[in-house]
């Protein structure tokens, strides 16, 4: 997983998901706009983060581990039982 960039500066957000009111939209594959980063920030329990290109790279987020979401790469996210989380949006 990339590391957010040096310099980069958040400037916005969504609300709070749960597994019961995640967006279908995270759920399959999407993708952030040119420029833009995101920050998959996990306040409880596990996400399962997948990252669908170049190669398929699952990653479990938690807490302790956020996911970084590069401009323009496709990815999406699956419910790991009870789970809080938010994204927030960076460039």
């Amino acid at each position: 997983m990339k590391a957010m960039p040096e310099g980069a500066a958040c400037y916005g957000g969504t609300p709070e998901f749960s597994e019961n009111t995640i967006p279908a939209g995270l759920l399959r594959s999407h993708r952030t706009k040119a420029g833009t980063w995101a920050r998959i920030v996990v306040l409880e329990g596990r996400l399962l983060y997948r990252i669908l290109e170049p190669d398929i790279e699952e990653i479990e987020l938690s807490p302790e581990r956020p996911g970084i979401v590069e401009p323009e790469k496709a990815h999406e996210v699956e419910a790991r039982g009870p789970v809080r989380f938010r994204v927030e949006f960076w460039r």
